[in-house]
């Protein structure tokens, strides 16, 4: 279809119900994510703001320069201070290209980190129907907060931040759940939105009081035990000087920025990171019950 791959203004895919993708369609969609990540970078860099793309969008930018074929989402982690002076600066973003979410911007709003989101497009995600919140092609937006430095302290905070978590899933839950898991969703759906997010407020100003040498996503499972186990006093947190330390990365036709240490943290996340999985697992997965982009 002329201008799939060009053109970003008008809508080319319309899908529903995890209908498949064809190869170039799915293409479309890393190249919508481009579109965002693109402008993201413009406002972080004129304001003098860091981040680092991380996860699958650093592995492909190492192993792939670009997207990973198969990927179908892209990630930036930042330092909880560097997320705090972007949400300040996220206006400046063209509103005809994207614009930023979170519960501060949109109350129905679910997740404990941010979402760009690509203007004129629509992403809704299985089993999301009923959640009252803006949507959009998107990439995620995570802030890294400090964690206790004792081990035990590290697992405590770990069991705190996945009974948080799953209190604001409780609104997914208890629609997609199934037996008793449903039932305590369902329970658990009661409690205010907005109190689950002031407790959430106090924990990232708690973690953040003293200058912490480790850090991780509060609001998702730690990345040091996701797909590797890494060892006990090191699976909790990564060290804050991978987020500082950062240099560009060529990614597909533009630059992004990037942690210089990327084999350690490739290393942690997902071990040997520069063998491909198996033909057979390289599928593009993108759940949806709408899509337009």
């Amino acid at each position: 279809m002329e201008g799939m791959l060009t053109d970003f203004s008008r809508i080319y895919v319309d899908k529903e119900n995890d209908a498949p993708l064809s190869q170039e369609e799915f293409r479309r969609l890393q190249l919508v994510e481009l579109c965002i990540l693109k402008e993201f970078d413009r406002i972080c860099r004129k304001n003098q703001i860091n981040y680092t793309i991380s996860c699958g969008t650093l592995l492909g930018a190492v192993r792939h320069k670009g997207f990973i074929p198969w990927d179908d989402d892209a990630d930036i982690s930042m330092l909880r201070e560097d997320y705090e002076k972007f949400r300040k600066v996220a206006n400046q973003m063209d509103p005809d290209i994207c614009f930023f979410q979170d519960h501060n911007t949109d109350p129905g709003y679910l997740w404990g980190y941010g979402k760009i989101r690509k203007t004129g497009t629509c992403h809704i995600r299985s089993g999301q129907e009923h959640i009252n919140c803006k949507n959009g092609v998107y990439i995620d937006i995570f802030p890294l907060d400090g964690i206790p430095r004792s081990t035990v302290g590290q697992i405590m905070q770990d069991i705190h931040c996945f009974f948080v978590r799953k209190m604001l899933w409780a609104r997914v839950g208890k629609e997609t759940a199934k037996g008793l898991l449903k039932i305590w969703y369902k329970c658990v759906s009661h409690i205010p939105v907005e109190k689950i997010y002031q407790h959430l407020n106090k924990m990232i100003k708690k973690y953040n009081e003293k200058n912490p040498e480790r850090v991780r996503l509060l609001m998702y499972p730690s990345f040091g035990k996701l797909y590797v186990k890494n060892t006990l006093k090191t699976r909790f947190g990564m060290p804050r000087k991978w987020y500082t330390d950062l240099i560009d990365y060529p990614f597909e036709d533009t630059v992004l920025r990037g942690m210089r240490d990327y084999d350690a943290a490739m290393k942690y996340m997902y071990d040997d990171y520069m063998t491909p999985p198996p033909e057979e697992k390289r599928i593009p997965k993108v759940s949806f019950s709408k899509i337009r982009f």
